[in-house]
C-alpha cells in the first residue's frame, strides 16, 4: 500500500485519523507484550488492556510532547481538540482527548509511511513507563 501524501492525511477528520491509529498503536502494544515472551492468554489480555485505555494514552501524551516535531505537535492539538467524542463513563473527559490525540499522531504517522517515527514514539512511552 502507497503512502498518503502529509496533505491527504490532513485532510482526514481526526476521529478518522484515531480509528486508524487505534490499531496501529495497539499493533505496537500487542508486539512489544509478545517480544516479552509467552504467557497465558489473560495475562497478554490484561498487559495489553493496560497500555491501551485512555489513562495510560493520557500519560502517553506528555512523555511524548516534548520530543514532538512542530508538525506532530500540531497533529497532536488537532486530536486533542477534535469534537464529536463521546467518553465513557469510566474515563476523565481530558484522558480520553488526550488518549484520541495520540491515536491521531500514530494513525497520521503511518499513513504517511512514518512507521519508524511511530515505533520511535512509543519506544519513548515504554521507556519513560519502565524507568
Amino acid at each position: 500500500m502507497e503512502a498518503m501524501t502529509k496533505s491527504q492525511a490532513k485532510q482526514l477528520s481526526p476521529l478518522t485519523l484515531a480509528f486508524y491509529g487505534d490499531c496501529v498503536y495497539e499493533i505496537l502494544v500487542r508486539r512489544r507484550i509478545v517480544e516479552g515472551g509467552s504467557r497465558p492468554s489473560q495475562e497478554l489480555h490484561r498487559l495489553s488492556v493496560q497500555m491501551v485505555r485512555a489513562s495510560f494514552q493520557s500519560a502517553a501524551y506528555e512523555k511524548i510532547l516534548p520530543v514532538l516535531s512542530e508538525e506532530e505537535t500540531d497533529i497532536l492539538k488537532r486530536g486533542r481538540n477534535a469534537t464529536g467524542l463521546n467518553p465513557p463513563k469510566s474515563s476523565n473527559p481530558r484522558d480520553y482527548h488526550r488518549a484520541t490525540a495520540v491515536e491521531v499522531l500514530f494513525g497520521y504517522l503511518d499513513l504517511i509511511g512514518e512507521r519508524s517515527r511511530a515505533e520511535e514514539l512509543f519506544e519513548v512511552i515504554c521507556n519513560e513507563t519502565e524507568e
